[in-house]
C-alpha cells in the first residue's frame, strides 16, 4: 500500500470532532494497568471465559487457515485473542522484516516466522510480561531463529526508523486511545513501501465521551 504518511494526514484533514472529544479522560498509565490485566489472565488462564473469543474458536471465526498455525504449539493457540485476519491482506515474502505489534501470544508473529523463512526476520512487541514469557516459550518450543519478541508499546516501538517491510496488528490499534499518534509511529518504523496489514475492531459511528471514559470498556 506504499508509505502510510498520507494517509494519516488525510485522517487528520477529515476528523470532525476535537482531538479532545476522541481521546478519553483517562491516563495512559491507567488504561496500560488495566489492559496489561486483562491480558495476563489470557496468558495465564486462557480458558476462563471472556467477553472476546479466544484459542481455536477466535482463529476459525475470523477466517484464519488451519494449516497456517499447524506448527505454532497449542499454549501459544490458546491464548490468541485476535479480532482480525492481517494475513489476508497481502502477502508477507521469503526475506520480510515482519514487526507484529501487540503480538501477545506470538501466534500471528509464529505464524509470519514461517512465511518469511531463514532469510527474514520476525519482531513481536507486547507489554504483558505473561504474554512475552509464553510467546519466547513457544519459539523455544517450535526450534525457529528467526524471531524474538521485545517489551514495547504500540505508541513506542523500540526500533529504528525505516526497520520494517511489514507491520502486522490484531486487535490492538483499538485499544490505543490516540490513534493518530499510535499510526505514526507505525509509519515511522516502516520502510518506504511498506506495508500495513491490520485486524481489528471498527465503529462506525461516534462515541460518547461517557463511553470512551469507561476504562472497562478499552481492556478487549
Amino acid at each position: 500500500m506504499g508509505r502510510v504518511e498520507p494517509w494519516l494526514n488525510q485522517l487528520g484533514k477529515d476528523k470532525t470532532m476535537s482531538e479532545s472529544h476522541l481521546i478519553p479522560d483517562i491516563s495512559n498509565a491507567a488504561l496500560r494497568d488495566a489492559i496489561k490485566k486483562e491480558y495476563e489472565d489470557v496468558a495465564i488462564d486462557p480458558n476462563k471465559g471472556y467477553h472476546f473469543h479466544t484459542g481455536r474458536e477466535a482463529a476459525n471465526r475470523i477466517g484464519y487457515d488451519k494449516t497456517l498455525y499447524d506448527t505454532v504449539p497449542e499454549k501459544n493457540i490458546a491464548s490468541f485473542a485476535g479480532t482480525g485476519n492481517p494475513f489476508n491482506l497481502g502477502p508477507i515474502n521469503p526475506g520480510d522484516v515482519v514487526v507484529d505489534v501487540g503480538s501477545g501470544s506470538g501466534f500471528d508473529a509464529l505464524i509470519a516466522s514461517k512465511m518469511v523463512g531463514p532469510k527474514g526476520r520476525v519482531i513481536g512487541i507486547d507489554m504483558t510480561p505473561e504474554m512475552l514469557r509464553k510467546a519466547r516459550s513457544g519459539v523455544v518450543e517450535m526450534g525457529t531463529t528467526n524471531v524474538e519478541f521485545r517489551k514495547g508499546h504500540a505508541e513506542n516501538i523500540p526500533l529504528q526508523d525505516e526497520f520494517a517491510d511489514v507491520i502486522i496488528s490484531n486487535g490492538v490499534l483499538n485499544l490505543t486511545p490516540d490513534k493518530n499518534k499510535t499510526l505514526s509511529e507505525w509509519a515511522r518504523v516502516l520502510k518506504p513501501g511498506g506495508r500495513l496489514y491490520i485486524g481489528d475492531i471498527l465503529v462506525e459511528k461516534s462515541m460518547p465521551q461517557s463511553a470512551l471514559d469507561d476504562i472497562s470498556l478499552w481492556t478487549g
